[in-house]
C-alpha cells in the first residue's frame, strides 16, 4: 500500500513539474511577443523623421487620428518594411530551426547549406547580364530568379544525398560545397561585369530591407502562413527525429520521406525570404539556438519559439541600421553577419555536445 501512495505523490509531483515547464514557456513564449511589439514600434519611429512611440501607437490605432505626413511615412513607406524584417527573419529562423532538425546538425541553415548562395548567383545573372530565368514581369526578374535558383540548390543538395552512403555530415559537406560554387561563379560574374553592374550586385548581397513593398510581403507572408501549419502538423515526429533515425522509426515516424517533405518546405520558406530582401545570413543560425536554449526542442514551443526569435532579431537589426550612423541606413545583412559570426565561432569552438 505505501508503494502504490509513495507512487501516486511521484506522478503528482511529475505532473506539477510538467505543468510549471509548460507554463514557463508560455510565459517566454508571451515575453518575446512582448518584445518584438516594442521592437516593431521602434523600427516604426526611427528613420530621417523621428516620431515617438505615442504618435506612432496612435497612427497604427487610427490612422487618419495622425498627420497627413506621418500617415504616409509610417503606413506607406515605414510598414512594409518593418513588417518585412518580421516575416524575413520568422522565415529564416523556422528555415534554420528545422534544417538542425532533419540533419541533426547545430550547424545548418539556408546560410551554410548554400540556398543563400544559390538566390545570391540567380539575382546576379539578372542585375549584371539581364538573364530571365523564368519569363515574368521586368519588376520581379531579380527576385524571381534569386527564388528559381535557391530551389534549384536545395533540390541539388536533397537529389545527391538520395545516393546510396550519404550520411547526414555528407548533406551537410555538400551544402557547404554549394557555397563554395556559386561564391566562385559570382566572383566571376562581378570580374566580367560592368562597374554599375557589379555596384548592384554587391549591394544586393549585402542584404536590405529598404526595397520592402506591400505585394511582396504579402507573398512572404502568404507562403509563411501556408508552410507554417504543415510543420506543425509534424511537430511530434520532428521532436522524435532528434532523438535519431532509428529510434524515430521505432516510433512510427518515415525519416527519410519526412526529411524530404521538410526539405522543401524550409527551402521555400527561405528562398522566398532571400529572393525579396537578398542574402541575410546567420539568422537561420542564431534564432534556432536562442530558442532552443529558451524553450527547449518540443517543437509545440520550438517552432513558435524560432519564428519570434528571428522575427525579434531581424526587427532588433532593422533599429540598429538606422541608428549607428545617423542619416545612413546600413544594409541590414552587415548587420546581422556582425552579430552572427561570433555566435557561429562559438558554435564551432564549444565543445559540450551535451544538446546534441
Amino acid at each position: 500500500m505505501s508503494v502504490e501512495i509513495a507512487r501516486t505523490r511521484q506522478q503528482v509531483k511529475g505532473h506539477g513539474f510538467y505543468r510549471a515547464l509548460v507554463l514557463r514557456r508560455q510565459l517566454i513564449l508571451l515575453a518575446l511577443t512582448l518584445a518584438l511589439a516594442l521592437s516593431f514600434c521602434l523600427d516604426l519611429a526611427l528613420g530621417p523623421a523621428r516620431f515617438s512611440l505615442g504618435e506612432v501607437m496612435a497612427a497604427l490605432a487610427s490612422p487618419d487620428a495622425v498627420s497627413q505626413q506621418a500617415r504616409v511615412i509610417l503606413w506607406e513607406i515605414r510598414m512594409p518594411v518593418a513588417l518585412m524584417a518580421l516575416v524575413v527573419g520568422a522565415s529564416l529562423s523556422i528555415a534554420g530551426a528545422q534544417m538542425q532538425t532533419i540533419l541533426s546538425n547545430p550547424l545548418a541553415s539556408p546560410f551554410t547549406l548554400g540556398i543563400s548562395a544559390g538566390a545570391s548567383f540567380g539575382a546576379a545573372l539578372a542585375l549584371a547580364f539581364g538573364v530571365v530565368i523564368v519569363p515574368a514581369a521586368v519588376e520581379y526578374v531579380v527576385p524571381i530568379n534569386a527564388f528559381v535558383m535557391a530551389m534549384v540548390t536545395a533540390f541539388l543538395i536533397h537529389a545527391m544525398s538520395l545516393r546510396r552512403g550519404v550520411t547526414i555530415e555528407t548533406i551537410v559537406l555538400l551544402g557547404i560545397a554549394m557555397v563554395f560554387i556559386f561564391n566562385s561563379l559570382m566572383a566571376l560574374i562581378q570580374f566580367f561585369s560592368s562597374q554599375q553592374a557589379v555596384a548592384a550586385v554587391v549591394f544586393w548581397t549585402m542584404g536590405s530591407l529598404t526595397k520592402a513593398t506591400w505585394p511582396k510581403f504579402w507573398v512572404a507572408l502568404t507562403v509563411l502562413v501556408a508552410v507554417l501549419p504543415l510543420l506543425a502538423r509534424h511537430g511530434w515526429a520532428l521532436t522524435a527525429m532528434r532523438l535519431g533515425d532509428t529510434k524515430a522509426e521505432s516510433m512510427g515516424v518515415n525519416p527519410r520521406a519526412l526529411r524530404l517533405e521538410v526539405m522543401v518546405l524550409v527551402s521555400l520558406l527561405a528562398a522566398i525570404a532571400v529572393a525579396f530582401v537578398g542574402t541575410i545570413g546567420f539568422i537561420g543560425l542564431v534564432g534556432p539556438h536562442i530558442a532552443r536554449m529558451l524553450v527547449g526542442e518540443d517543437q509545440r514551443f520550438f517552432l513558435p519559439g524560432s519564428a519570434l526569435c528571428g522575427a525579434l532579431i531581424l526587427s532588433i537589426g532593422s533599429v540598429l541600421s538606422k541608428i549607428i550612423l545617423p542619416g545612413t541606413v546600413i544594409p541590414i545583412g552587415i548587420i546581422t553577419s556582425l552579430v552572427g559570426i561570433p555566435f557561429f565561432l562559438f558554435l564551432i569552438l564549444n565543445h559540450k555536445k551535451a544538446s546534441w
